[in-house]
């Protein structure tokens, strides 16, 4: 696995508004809505190719295709996604976390937005995953 960079960081939000309050009026991130309005973004933070508000029911959306997290797991508090050279880099870092006896939360897949990426849910609670995002490539 060839890691090229840290492609998001995006703390999950049970309660997105109320964190809102903080990363967008308290602190003055320049966090924007997607096309739902409930994921606030930006790709304007510096240090960062992309930092978020996730709320917690899209994380459960995107790892369990339920709006509900599992009760059988820990509610993450945050996500780390590392950006890998291309897509098909994606599915054989997978292969190598699931070989190296890591349970993935999904296999590699292509979300709507373009992003090819792979989770699982680390020892801490974090959703860590294995990203090639073509936008950051550009």
């Amino acid at each position: 696995m060839n890691v090229k960079w840290i492609a998001s960081v995006a703390v999950i939000a049970p309660d997105p508004a109320k964190s809102r309050e903080l990363y967008v009026d308290g602190l003055g991130l320049p966090l924007e809505p997607d096309a739902g309005g409930e994921y606030f973004h930006s790709e304007r933070v510096g240090g960062s190719k992309h930092f978020g508000v996730w709320p917690l029911a899209q994380a459960a959306q995107a790892c369990f295709g339920t709006d509900t997290w599992p009760s059988d797991r820990p509610v993450p508090q945050v996500s780390i996604e590392f950006e890998v050279h291309d897509a098909d880099a994606v599915a054989a870092a997978a292969d190598e976390l699931r070989e190296k006896g890591f349970a993935l939360l999904h296999e590699a897949r292509e979300e709507p937005w373009g992003q090819t990426v792979a989770r699982l849910l680390s020892n801490e609670g974090s959703i860590v995953g294995i990203s090639y995002a073509p936008s950051q490539h550009a």
